[in-house]
């Protein structure tokens, strides 16, 4: 039987609140430390290293400003995910205006670090869309010419006038140098970031088809007994009528009733495929959750540590079994196992409005270098410990396919005086709970 023509819709291209960019917080965030780095030494030289006067306090306090962002978008704990494109936008915005800033303060257009206004544009032109980096580019416009008019005199030695000396052609060498050293870097980070993201992006379609396919056999079961059923019903009515009629003592009377037998044995074969793959599909598409539990930790029970499983809720509870949770749970299950010295905790709970479930293990927790980078791919602890260890693709695989169904994970240390390390999982209820039937 031919398969109906559906057509999907296009999909729909996000908004400029729901798209998100090619390139997380943390990117960001040390790059602003750079231009920090750089801004500081540029004004405390001037200043005190060739003793010119100009606002220093306001200068620094322009920085400062920088700082505290930071510091904030590093307290909010996103480093590790995907900027939103406004995001990164309004980001990259402030990153133009505080540099219009520190410039109207020492010279406006005469201070040669104005071609450090190409930066940030050109960051977005890398990560951003094109619509959202000509906004970009329309602002710095702006700001270029506000500085124009609106500025301070430059910098200068009181003894000397201003024609262009060796020192003002020195600091425009420095800014070109600059500006196409920090795009030059920025472009090359990107582009490696990208093609690690993209091989690691491959290897979870690759373990999602695959649960996908051993999700799908019982269903290929079922239609190969479904269509096998009727021609051997036909052999099997066809091989008694001959038995029935062939004379007891022909030697072909033997071999007719072994056909006969052979295929009430083959239509049994048939039937049981067929319950069993009725039986399967309440499991295939739901399951209690404590069941789906013990489910993802039977592979990993008495490998070592013990599995405690723990369900506790607000009534009985019946969520899809997706591939994608069945999966990634496992894998950090299996973690949780082998760094586990005697106890592992998997525990749901649930309440009207949230689904949640922590893994816990008694272990020696996330070292703190690893805990600032869970989630990037090729991360992994084991080779530090001498063992044969993956790609430290494992958490990233779990971590991605989760986030496809709706999940917020959060990994941390467990609280004194607990010892271990917390993997936890929450939704929205009604992102994996199972229809009302």
């Amino acid at each position: 039987m031919a398969l109906p023509d559906v057509r999907m819709p296009p999909p729909a291209v996000p908004s400029f609140w729901t798209a998100q960019s090619r390139v997380r917080v943390r990117t960001l965030l040390l790059l602003r430390w750079l231009a920090i780095a750089g801004q500081t030494s540029a004004v405390l030289f001037v200043r005190y290293g060739l003793d010119v006067e100009f606002p220093l306090a306001w200068a620094l306090a322009a920085i400062g400003v920088s700082v505290c962002l930071n510091l904030a978008l590093i307290a909010a704990r996103r480093s590790q995910e995907l900027a939103r494109e406004w995001e990164a936008a309004a980001q990259l915005a402030y990153d133009v205006i505080q540099l219009a800033f520190l410039l109207a303060l020492t010279g406006g257009l005469q201070n040669p670090f104005v071609f450090l206004f190409v930066a940030p544009v050109a960051v977005s032109a890398t990560i951003l869309r094109p619509a959202v980096t000509a906004m970009l580019a329309t602002l710095t416009f702006i700001c270029v010419g506000a500085i124009s008019v609106w500025r301070l005199p430059l910098p200068w030695p009181a003894d000397l006038s201003f024609d262009l000396p060796p020192l003002y052609q020195m600091g425009i060498a420095a800014a070109v140098l600059v500006g196409l050293g920090f795009t030059s870097v920025y472009a090359w980070r990107v582009a490696a970031e990208e093609e690690r993201l993209n091989i690691a992006l491959a290897a979870v379609q690759a373990v999602l088809a695959r649960e996908q396919t051993l999700s799908a056999l019982g269903g290929l079961a079922a239609a190969a007994a479904h269509e096998l059923g009727t021609p051997l019903a036909t052999i099997h009515l066809v091989a008694k009528e001959m038995a029935r009629t062939m004379p007891p003592d022909d030697p072909r009377a033997e071999d007719l009733q072994l056909l006969v037998t052979q295929s009430e044995r083959c239509r049994a074969i048939l039937a049981q495929l067929s319950a069993n793959r009725e039986a399967g599909d309440v499991m295939i598409q739901r399951a209690p959750i404590k069941a789906l539990l013990e489910e993802i930790a039977e592979p990993h029970q008495g490998l070592g540590a013990e599995i405690a499983i723990i369900a506790n809720g607000e009534g009985p509870l019946e969520v899809r079994r997706m591939p994608e949770i069945v999966h990634s749970l496992g894998g950090i299950v299996e973690n949780a196992v082998g760094f586990a010295n005697t106890r592992v905790e998997f525990e749901a709970r649930w309440d009207a409005e949230m689904i949640e479930i922590v893994v816990r293990d008694d272990g020696p927790g996330f070292a703190p270098g690893v805990l600032s980078r869970l989630g990037e791919p090729y991360l992994t602890e084991r080779d530090d410990e001498g063992a044969a260890g993956g790609l430290g693709l494992g958490f990233f695989i779990s971590k991605t396919l989760l986030e496809r169904t709706g999940a917020k994970l959060e990994m941390r240390n467990r609280r004194p005086p607990n010892v271990g390390a917390m993997v936890k999982v929450r939704w929205p209820r009604a992102a994996i709970e199972a229809p009302t039937l």
